[in-house]
C-alpha cells in the first residue's frame, strides 16, 4: 500500500489528535507539522517530527490537514491548493460553507488539487446522516440537538475577542434543534466585561441562539472535551407515515473531529480536482484498503 505524505497545519487540540490519527493510519505518512511558533517547546511528542512555520518549508507534501481556527481556513486552504496540495478542513460556519466551497473550487481546479471542506462531525458525518435520514423518509422534519458539551468553534471565536484571556462555550440542547450557549470568559487584567459580552452576543457564531455570558476566575477548572449529538427525524416513506429515526453519540470532540478529517483526507486522492463537502464524496473513499474487500465486508 502506497503511503501518502501528509502535513498537519496548526497544532491546537485538534492538531494534536490529528497527528495521532495520521500516525495510526496504515496508508498515510506524517512529514511535518506547521505551527506559528515553529517550535517543539512543551511538545515532546513532536521530537522526531519536522516542525516549521509555513507549508512551503516542507518538501513532498501531498495533502494538508488544516486544523486551524475556522475563520483562518480560507487563507490556508488557498495557499495549499495553489501549491497543488490537497486540503481537508473542519470549517463549521454552516451558513457560509457553500460560499467557501465555491471559492475553493476554482483554486483547486486551476491547480489540479482537491479540497474537502467542513469535514468534522457537524458539519461532516452528521451531514451524511441527515442526508441518509431524508433519503429514507423524504417528507418530514429532522432535528439535530447538540450537547451538552464544549463547542470548539464557538470557544475559539470567543478567545479571539480583545480582552479575553481564555474562554469556554458550552452548548446546551433545548430540544427540537434549539440550543442555549453558555459562555464562560476569563478576562485580561483591566478588560471590560460588558464590552466582551456585547462582542460575544454580536458574533455570527452566537446571534441565532440564546446566549448567556458569565465571567469566571479560571476557565481551566470548567473544561471537559466531551460533546455529543442526538438527531431525530419523523417523516414519511412513500405514503406511509410515522417513520421515526434516531441517532445518538457521546464523544471526545477534538479526537473525533481529527479522525473524520484524516479519513476525508484519504478520499481527496480519489476525487477529481475541485472542492467538495462530505455529502458529495463516496463514503467508501474515506476507508483504507481494497474496494472489493471493503464491499465484501460492509455491504
Amino acid at each position: 500500500m502506497k503511503k501518502r505524505t501528509v502535513a498537519v497545519v496548526g497544532y491546537g487540540k485538534v492538531g494534536q489528535f490529528a497527528v495521532e490519527a495520521v500516525q495510526a493510519s496504515p496508508d498515510l505518512e506524517l512529514v511535518g507539522v506547521v505551527r506559528r511558533s515553529g517550535s517543539r517547546e512543551h511538545s515532546p511528542e513532536l521530537a522526531s517530527i519536522p516542525v516549521v512555520t509555513g507549508i512551503r518549508e516542507l518538501a513532498g507534501v501531498e495533502a494538508a490537514l488544516l486544523t486551524v481556527p475556522t475563520r483562518m481556513v480560507p487563507e490556508y486552504a488557498k495557499e495549499c491548493l495553489s501549491l497543488g496540495i490537497n486540503t481537508v478542513d473542519s470549517y463549521d460556519i454552516h451558513g457560509e460553507l457553500v460560499n467557501l466551497r465555491r471559492e475553493l473550487d476554482g483554486v483547486a481546479k486551476e491547480n489540479g488539487s482537491v479540497a474537502i471542506i467542513s469535514a468534522g462531525w457537524d458539519p461532516g458525518t452528521d451531514s451524511l446522516l441527515r442526508c441518509m435520514m431524508e433519503m429514507m423518509a423524504p417528507q418530514g422534519i429532522t432535528y439535530t440537538n447538540f450537547g451538552p458539551g464544549m463547542s470548539m468553534g464557538h470557544t475559539v471565536a470567543v478567545r479571539a475577542i480583545p480582552g479575553v484571556k481564555d474562554a469556554l462555550s458550552m452548548t446546551i440542547p433545548l430540544g427540537v434543534g434549539l440550543h442555549r450557549r453558555m459562555v464562560y470568559v476569563e478576562l485580561e487584567e483591566g478588560a471590560d466585561f460588558k464590552a466582551v459580552e456585547n462582542a460575544v452576543l454580536q458574533d455570527s457564531y452566537f446571534v441565532n441562539d440564546e446566549t448567556h455570558v458569565r465571567q469566571v476566575p479560571d476557565v481551566n477548572q470548567l473544561i471537559d472535551w466531551g460533546h455529543g449529538v442526538l438527531m431525530e427525524r419523523k417523516g414519511v416513506s412513500g405514503k406511509t407515515h410515522n417513520q421515526l429515526f434516531k441517532y445518538e453519540m457521546r464523544i471526545n470532540n477534538p479526537a473525533l473531529t481529527s479522525q473524520v478529517m484524516v479519513s476525508a483526507l484519504r478520499a481527496t486522492f480519489r476525487q477529481q480536482p475541485g472542492a467538495y463537502t462530505m455529502v458529495e464524496v463516496p463514503v467508501i473513499d474515506c476507508l483504507p484498503g481494497d474496494r472489493e474487500e471493503l464491499l465484501r465486508r460492509l455491504v
